[in-house]
C-alpha cells in the first residue's frame, strides 16, 4: 500500500493552524469525493503550492484568479525563484507588474533585446543567474545597466546567437559590478580585449567558468592571467594564436577543462597543452578541421587526461577520468547521475561536459560538415539522447534541438537522413522526446516537439511516435497558449498526417479542432504556426472522413480567412492546398459547395493565381480546378475573374513546373465545361497557351491540356482558333504518341469535334478576327486529323477478337472486345446532353468519325463507370438506340464502328435493366 506524507494547513475561524506532517493512505477519500464532487479551492495550501510549481507562469496566473486564497498562494516566494520569459513579450510594463513577486527571484531566462531592457524593472536585486538568447540587438548600455543593478550575479550567459553589439566595454562593466561572478559565457563578440579580461581576473576572484564562443578575436595572453579559471571554452572563436596559447594557458594552475571545438587548432598546440598543463584533465576539440585533417596525429596517452574529438571514443575518454572505470562506457553519464557518492570536482566537470557537448553537437548539426555520418551514428546520436536526460534544462533543450537538426539533409524539401533517424529510434529516443514534450517547461515542450516533427518525416519513426502515444501528446501541445510550442506541435501533426494510417488517429485525438483553433488564435503575427496548421489540415483534408471533420470544426472559414488576409507565401500555399483537398470530395460530401459558398473564397483563390510565388499559384489553380466541378462554383469563379486570371496563368507557365502546368490547364478544363466559359476562354486568348501545354513532356499535363482543348473544340469558333494556332499537329502528336491513354483519347475527341463539319460552316462566315491574317488549309488539317483518329481507334482493335465478335453474338466475344478497348480513366468523364447528342450525330458521319463516336460512347457507358448511368439516360432520351442499331447493321460501316455500336447497345440494355430493378 503506497503512502504519502504532506504538510497541511487547517483552518479555525480566520486563523491558520499549521498541522505537522501526517500519514495519509491513498484510499482514504472525503465524503465529497465519494459523492463525485471535489472542491478544489479547499485543497491544503502546501498541495496548491506544489501544483502551482508544476505549471507555467501563464497557467499559474489563470488559476490564481480562481479565488482570493489561490491568488495569495500564487505569490509565494518559493514559486518565484526562477522565471522563464522566453515565450512571452516582456516589456517594461509587464516587468513592472511582475516586480512585486520577483523580490526573491534567483534565476531568469529571457529572449530578445526588449526583454533585456525590461529586466531592471523586475527589481530582482537578488538575481544570481541570467541567461538570454536572441541577443543580437542587445547593446553595451543595456548589459552594463543589468550588471550594475544585479551585483549578486553569479552566472551570466548570452547566446548561442551572436552578441554583435556587445564590446569589451560591457565585459569590463560586468567585472566591476559583479564581484561574485563564477560563470560567464558570451557568444559572438567581435573583440574581447585584454583589459576587459584582466578586469575579470582582478575583480571576479571566484570566476571559474568562462566561455568566449564564436568570437572574432580574444586576447589569449590575458586569458592566461585569470588564475581562478577551471573551465574555459573558446569554441568557434577565430584568429586565436595557438602558438601563444600553448605557451601561456598551460600555466593556468586550476584549469581542468578546455574546449577548443570548431576552432583551427592544430596537432602541435593540442599535444603541448595536454602534455604541459599539470592541472588539465580534458581537452574538447570537436569538429576542428586542421586537427582532424592530420592523418599522422597520434593522441598523447597521458594517464588522467583525455582528448574528446570526432576521431576518439568520447564515452571512453570521459570514463577514464573516473577512479572507478568499471562498466561505464556509454553509461558513464547515467552512472554518474545515479551515483549516491558526491564528488564536487567531478560533479562540476561532468556538468561542464554536458554543457559544452550539447553546445558543440548542436553547432555541428547546424553546420552539418561532411564526413560525420559514422560519428553521428556511433557517438553523436547516443550523446544527444543522454544529454536529453541532463538535470540542466538548457542542456536538455539543446540536445533536443540537436536531434531535430542533425537528421535534416535538405530543409527546402524536408529530407532527412534515414540512418540517423532510425538510430534515434533504436536507442529509445522517441520515448525520451515524448517524455520531454510532456514536461511543464515550455522550452522543453517546444524543442522536443520540433525533434519529433523532424524525425517523423521518416515513416518508421512516425509509426513509432504514433504507437508511443505521440499523436495525443502533440494534439495536446497544439492547444498550448505558447505560440512556439503550438507551432512545433502543429509541425509534428503536419508530418504525421502524411501517413494515411495516422489521419484518423489525429482526428480522434482532437487534432483537427486544435489545428483549426490555432488559425483563429494566431491569425496575425504567427506565420510559422499558421503555415504548419494549414499544412496539417491540407493533409488531413485529403481523407474523405477527416475532410468532414475539418469542415465541422470551422476549417473552411479559417482557411479562407488565411487565403484572403495572410501575406506570407507559405501560409497562402498551404491554405490553398487545404481548400483544394477539401473540394476534392465532391461525390461524397458537400465540402466542394461549402468552400465555394464561403464569402470571399473564390475571389481570394483567383487573386492567389497572380502570386509571384509558383507554389501559391499552383495550389490556388488546383483549388479552382477542384471547385469547378460544382456547377455553381464554376460560374462564380468566372464571375470573380477566374477566366482571365487562369488564361493569364497558362500564358506564363510554359517554362514552369509540371505541377503548375497541370493545374493551370486543369482549372481551364474545369471552367470550360460551361459553354459560356468555353467561349470566354477562347476570346481571352486561352487556346494558344493550352496548345503549348499540350506539347509538354509531362504525362499529367497532356491529360489536362487535352481535356481543356476537347471542351473548347465543342465550340466551332474555338475549333477554328485551335486550327489557326497550330493546334492540329499538337493534338495529333498527343493522339499518337502520349504515354497517357486518357490524353490520347481526349485529343482524338477534340479532333473529332473540330472536323465533324460544324467548324466549316463557322469558317465560311469569317468571324474569326485572325482568319484574314492566316492562311489555313482546313482540308489538309482534316485529312491529318482523320488519319490519326483512325490510327488511334485501331490501337484498341484486336482483329482476331473483332472477327470473332462479328461472326458470333455470344456475350463473351463482345466482353473480350470491351476489355481490350477500355480506357479506365474515361469512366470518370461526365458529358452533357449536347455532347452526347453530338456523338450520336457523328454515328451518321460516313467517315472514320463513325467509329470514333461509337468508341467514345462505349467508354461513357461501360458498367461501373462513375457517370455511366447518367450517360445512358441521356442517350435514351436522345433516341440513340435507333442510330446505334443502324450503325451496327450498316454494310458499309467500318468493322470497329459496328462492333462498338453493338457493345454500346448492350450497355444501354444493362443500365435500363438496372434502373428497372431500382424502381
Amino acid at each position: 500500500m503506497s503512502r504519502r506524507l504532506r504538510r497541511r494547513v487547517s483552518r479555525k475561524g480566520k486563523e491558520k493552524v499549521v498541522a505537522h506532517g501526517y500519514t495519509e493512505f491513498e484510499e482514504e477519500v472525503s465524503t465529497s469525493e465519494r459523492n463525485g464532487h471535489v472542491d478544489w479551492t479547499c485543497l491544503p495550501d502546501d498541495t496548491v503550492i506544489q501544483l502551482f510549481s508544476c505549471l507555467n507562469y501563464r497557467d499559474r496566473a489563470s488559476l490564481a484568479s480562481a479565488c482570493k486564497t489561490w491568488r495569495c498562494l500564487s505569490a509565494s516566494p518559493c514559486l518565484w525563484n526562477s522565471l522563464d520569459l522566453r515565450a512571452h513579450r516582456c516589456d517594461s510594463t509587464m516587468a513592472s507588474l511582475l516586480a512585486s513577486r520577483c523580490m526573491n527571484l534567483q534565476k531568469l531566462r529571457f529572449r530578445g533585446a526588449e526583454s533585456a531592457d525590461a529586466i531592471i524593472f523586475l527589481q530582482a536585486r537578488s538575481l544570481r543567474e541570467i541567461t538570454g538568447d536572441y541577443c543580437r540587438k542587445i547593446t553595451d548600455a543595456t548589459l552594463s545597466v543589468i550588471a550594475a543593478r544585479h551585483e549578486l550575479l553569479e552566472c551570466l550567459q548570452l547566446g548561442p546567437d551572436f552578441c554583435e553589439r556587445i564590446t569589451s566595454d560591457a565585459v569590463k562593466q560586468i567585472a566591476f559590478c559583479c564581484p561574485k561572478l563564477t560563470k560567464l559565457r558570451l557568444s559572438g563578440i567581435r573583440d574581447v580585449q585584454g583589459d576587459a579580461i584582466n578586469a575579470l581576473g582582478k575583480h571576479c576572484p571566484h570566476l571559474t567558468d568562462v566561455g568566449f564562443l564564436d568570437c572574432l578575436k580574444v586576447d589569449e595572453v590575458a586569458l592566461g592571467n585569470v588564475a581562478s579559471l577551471r573551465f574555459l571554452s573558446v569554441a568557434g572563436t577565430s584568429n586565436v594564436k595557438w602558438g601563444v596559447v600553448s605557451h601561456v594557458w598551460h600555466k593556468l594552475p586550476n584549469l581542468v577543462g578546455l574546449d577548443v571545438s570548431r576552432a583551427d587548432v592544430g596537432p602541435a598546440a593540442v599535444s603541448r597543452l595536454l602534455i604541459s598543463s599539470q592541472s588539465l584533465k580534458v581537452l574538447c576539440a570537436l569538429n576542428c578541421p586542421v586537427l582532424e585533417g592530420d592523418a599522422n596525429f597520434a593522441v598523447p596517452k597521458i594517464k588522467g587526461k583525455s582528448l574528446l574529438a570526432h576521431f576518439t571514443d568520447i564515452f571512453e575518454g570521459i570514463t577514464s577520468l573516473f577512479a572507478d572505470t568499471t562498466s561505464k562506457g556509454k553509461t558513464v553519464f547515467l552512472d554518474w547521475r545515479n551515483s549516491k557518492k558526491t564528488h564536487k570536482s567531478m560533479d562540476e566537470m561532468m556538468t561542464w561536459f554536458e554543457w559544452i557537448l550539447s553546445h558543440s553537437l548542436l553547432r555541428s548539426a547546424e553546420n552539418n560538415p561532411q564526413g560525420l555520418d559514422d560519428f553521428w551514428l556511433k557517438q553523436g546520436a547516443p550523446l544527444l539522447l543522454i544529454l536529453m536526460q541532463s538535470s540542466q534544462e538548457d542542456v536538455q533543450e539543446r540536445a533536443a534541438t540537436g536531434l531535430a537538426t542533425f537528421v535534416v539533409i535538405d530543409d527546402e524539401h524536408a529530407s532527412i537522413d534515414r540512418g540517423r533517424a532510425e538510430a534515434v529510434m533504436r536507442d529509445g529516443g522517441i520515448r525520451l522526446l515524448l517524455d520531454l514534450a510532456k514536461s511543464w517547461r515550455e522550452g522543453l515542450q517546444s524543442e522536443a516537439a520540433k525533434a519529433i516533427a523532424n524525425l517523423s518525416v521518416n515513416v518508421n519513426v512516425a509509426k513509432a511516435v504514433a504507437e508511443e502515444g505521440g499523436i495525443d501528446i502533440l494534439a495536446s501541445l497544439a492547444r498550448s497558449m505558447n505560440r512556439l510550442v503550438a507551432e512545433e506541435a502543429a509541425g509534428g501533426l503536419w508530418n504525421l498526417s502524411v501517413g494515411e494510417e495516422h489521419k484518423g488517429a489525429i482526428a480522434e485525438a482532437g487534432g483537427v479542432k486544435a489545428l483549426v483553433d490555432l488559425i483563429f488564435k494566431w491569425s496575425s503575427g504567427g506565420d510559422g504556426v499558421l503555415e504548419r496548421a494549414a499544412g496539417a489540415l491540407a493533409n488531413l483534408a485529403a481523407d474523405d472522413k477527416c475532410s468532414m471533420e475539418v469542415a465541422l470544426a470551422g476549417g473552411v472559414h479559417a482557411l479562407v480567412m488565411l487565403a484572403r488576409n495572410c501575406k506570407f507565401e507559405g501560409v497562402q500555399e498551404q491554405a490553398a492546398r487545404a481548400l483544394a483537398n477539401l473540394a476534392a470530395h465532391g461525390d461524397s460530401n458537400g465540402n466542394n459547395a461549402a468552400v465555394g459558398q464561403e464569402v470571399g473564397a473564390l475571389e481570394a483563390l483567383v487573386q492567389l493565381t497572380r502570386s509571384p510565388h509558383e507554389g501559391v499559384r499552383q495550389e490556388a489553380a488546383g483549388a479552382l480546378w477542384n471547385l469547378s466541378f460544382d456547377d455553381r462554383n464554376r460560374e462564380a469563379i468566372a464571375s470573380a475573374g477566374g477566366v482571365e486570371a487562369l488564361v493569364a496563368l497558362a500564358q506564363t507557365c510554359s517554362n514552369a513546373s509540371p505541377g503548375l502546368q497541370e493545374r493551370a490547364a486543369g482549372a481551364l478544363w474545369g471552367l470550360s465545361v460551361s459553354e459560356a466559359n468555353s467561349v470566354a476562354i477562347g476570346r481571352e486568348g486561352g487556346v494558344a497557351p493550352l496548345i503549348a501545354l499540350a506539347r509538354s513532356d509531362a504525362e499529367d499535363v497532356h491529360e489536362t491540356a487535352a481535356g481543356a482543348l476537347w471542351n473548347l473544340a465543342f465550340n466551332p469558333g474555338n475549333a477554328l482558333r485551335i486550327v489557326e494556332e497550330g493546334g492540329v499537329p499538337a493534338l495529333v502528336h498527343l493522339c499518337s504518341s502520349s504515354v497517357s491513354k486518357m490524353a490520347r483519347f481526349m485529343a482524338a475527341l477534340a479532333l473529332a469535334y473540330m472536323f465533324d463539319g460544324r467548324m466549316d460552316e463557322y469558317a465560311l462566315v469569317g468571324t474569326s478576327s485572325e482568319s484574314t491574317s492566316k492562311i489555313v488549309s482546313l482540308d489538309g488539317s482534316r485529312r491529318m486529323a482523320l488519319k490519326h483518329i483512325e490510327a488511334f481507334i485501331l490501337m484498341f482493335s484486336d482483329r482476331q477478337a473483332f472477327t470473332a465478335a462479328a461472326s458470333s453474338s455470344a456475350p463473351a466475344a463482345l466482353a473480350e472486345v470491351t476489355e481490350g478497348a477500355r480506357i479506365q480513366e474515361a469512366g470518370h468523364l461526365r458529358c452533357s446532353g449536347a455532347e452526347i447528342g453530338r456523338f450520336i450525330s457523328m454515328l451518321k458521319n460516313p467517315s472514320v468519325l463513325k467509329a470514333c463516336a461509337a468508341f467514345a460512347l462505349l467508354q461513357f457507358t461501360i458498367p461501373g463507370g462513375r457517370h455511366a448511368l447518367h450517360h445512358a439516360k441521356l442517350m435514351q432520351n436522345a433516341g440513340a438506340a435507333r442510330v446505334l442499331r443502324a450503325t451496327a447493321a450498316a454494310a458499309t460501316a467500318p468493322l470497329e464502328a459496328k462492333i462498338f455500336a453493338r457493345i454500346v447497345l448492350r450497355n444501354l440494355e444493362h443500365h435500363q435493366a438496372e434502373s428497372s430493378k431500382g424502381i
